[in-house]
């Protein structure tokens, strides 16, 4: 999971995490707009879908298990994000 909380309060995201975040953030900014969007905002995109993704997952019942499963959740989430952002530019 990119995002660890640990007891003391503090969030910090793992090395995993990036590698996830920023190929999810690719993966979604190639589905949505066909090309990706720079390190740092394939980076952030991956990042905040993976949480987005998350909250998704769970609003409907499923589980992302494994290495593969939170690439999907993330870039699921990371996908609905860019639409979202999408729809806001045009309105």
């Amino acid at each position: 999971m990119p995002l660890k909380i640990h007891r003391g309060g503090g969030a910090h995201v793992s090395a995993l995490g990036n590698h996830l975040g920023i190929h999810a953030g690719f993966i979604a900014s190639k589905l949505v707009s066909g090309s990706g969007m720079g390190i740092l905002l394939d980076l952030l995109v991956g990042i905040v879908g993976s949480l987005l993704g998350g909250w998704i997952f769970g609003l409907v019942g499923l589980a992302a298990y494994g290495l593969v499963g939170q690439l999907i959740m993330a870039v699921v989430g990371a996908v609905v994000l860019l639409l979202i952002v999408r729809a806001i530019k045009k309105a």
